[in-house]
């Protein structure tokens, strides 16, 4: 078993990037991972934008990022980028933070013009943060996100990214 965090973009729960996060999470929980769940929305914001790592929440916020054994970034993609919640919490981390640890990116969007954003945007922000264990993720349309395709496009997401996971963390057999 992991311990695994969700950063979740997510402006809302009923959001088409929230209905993915929380589909992505039952589907850690039920492979018996511990999955955290950081909605950047929830941070307090000017700490956030402004790096106050002296604020408690922020803090906390940073220090699950570096505890996690694997983590899920997921973000709903407005004009070919993610969201800048997302980038602000990023930001804080030191430079090789994600190293070692395997991370998923996710996210939403309302064309598939939009996807261009996984490759050209978030990839190259996880690796300036030492991803060197990037799994393939997914983007869903908005429209698409309450699909079984959309389904079984993220459960096999999900089970690519518990793969990815050093064997000593994943889950037992």
């Amino acid at each position: 078993m992991s311990d695994l965090l969700i950063i979740s973009g997510a402006p809302s729960h009923s959001a088409p990037i929230g209905v993915v996060v929380s589909f992505v999470e039952e589907q850690l929980r039920a492979a018996g991972h511990r999955v955290s769940l950081l909605d950047v929305r929830s941070l307090p914001t000017l700490s956030l934008l402004t790096e106050d790592l002296r604020d408690p929440e922020i803090s906390d916020a940073v220090r699950s990022v570096l505890s996690a054994d694997g983590v899920v970034v997921a973000s709903p993609v407005y004009r070919a980028a993610y969201s800048g919640l997302v980038k602000a919490l990023l930001d804080l981390l030191p430079k090789k933070a994600l190293r070692g640890r395997a991370v998923l990116p996710l996210a939403t969007g309302g064309s598939q013009g939009f996807l261009v954003a996984m490759d050209y945007a978030l990839h190259p922000l996880l690796a300036a943060k030492g991803a060197d264990q990037v799994v393939r993720g997914e983007f869903v349309l908005d429209q698409n996100v309450n699909t079984p395709g959309a389904a079984a496009a993220l459960e096999a997401a999900a089970d690519r990214f518990t793969a990815a996971l050093t064997p000593r963390l994943r889950k037992v057999s």
